[in-house]
């Protein structure tokens, strides 16, 4: 005989019970669930975003910072240009100086017994000098330091020994002679009316001595600055406040 469960279905408990509400609650708790994982995901994307707006907050705070402090360093980084832009320059001319000094003193060494000189012209940036006549090719096309020398000579071969003797100098690249000429008939009386009513020294007092013109280069001299170039650099109003600054903040730290 089969059994039969004579327990109505709404006092039934256990396995036996049927479902009173149906799949609807099932459905309703899924939707809680996506709702409270939009909502979590939702929070969690704001505090990344608010955590980001901090951080770019402050990264933005950090960059004005550096460059304020970059724009008040500004002055001393001006001031270091200017410092060197001078010290080139320094340079520049010291190595632009010619040692007319060593010229000198090796000229005396090397002059002839049977040479003897009556002018003496230097030019530090060519042309040679003014001391002789004429102003040949050779002078002309001296762009570097040169001389210019006048004087007589016992005979041309004393002339020639002379201008041999000048390539010995260190630096000397060329000599040019302008003009060497011996005495004529009618001179040699040792002295030229001047063109004041003078009378200027003639060193041929006789027929066998030479007068010349030479023009000594140094081609490979470095060539002296132009004044544009060795003018020094104009400091800017910040560049000297960095230097009053600079020279304030010295004077406390020695008087501290």
């Amino acid at each position: 005989m089969r059994p039969v469960n004579l327990i109505p279905l709404e006092d039934r408990h256990g396995e036996s019970k049927p479902l009173r509400t149906g799949p609807v609650a099932y459905i309703v708790l899924g939707a809680l669930v996506l709702a409270l994982v939009g909502v979590t995901m939702l929070v969690l994307v704001d505090n990344k975003i608010s955590d980001r707006k901090s951080e770019l907050t402050q990264v933005q705070s950090e960059d004005a910072a550096a460059k304020a402090r970059a724009e008040s360093l500004a002055s001393y980084t001006q001031f270091a240009a200017l410092h060197e832009a001078r010290v080139q320059t320094i340079a520049s001319l010291a190595d632009s100086r010619f040692d007319w000094e060593r010229v000198m003193r090796e000229l005396t060494l090397i002059l002839p017994h049977t040479v003897w000189l009556t002018t003496l012209d230097a030019s530090a940036g060519g042309g040679g000098g003014g001391g002789g006549s004429g102003g040949g090719s050779l002078s002309s096309s001296i762009t570097g330091p040169s001389l210019s020398i006048s004087g007589c000579a016992v005979g041309q071969d004393s002339v020639a020994g002379f201008v041999t003797a000048l390539k010995d100098i260190d630096g000397v690249t060329r000599v040019g002679v302008e003009s060497s000429e011996l005495a004529g008939a009618s001179e040699g009386a040792g002295t030229s009316g001047g063109s004041e009513g003078g009378a200027s020294q003639d060193c041929r007092t006789r027929k066998f001595i030479a007068e010349f013109h030479l023009v000594v280069a140094f081609d490979a001299a470095p060539v002296p600055l132009s004044d544009e170039e060795a003018a020094p650099v104009t400091p800017t109003e910040k560049s000297e406040a960095a230097a009053e600054e600079t020279s304030g903040e010295k004077e406390e730290a020695e008087g501290g």
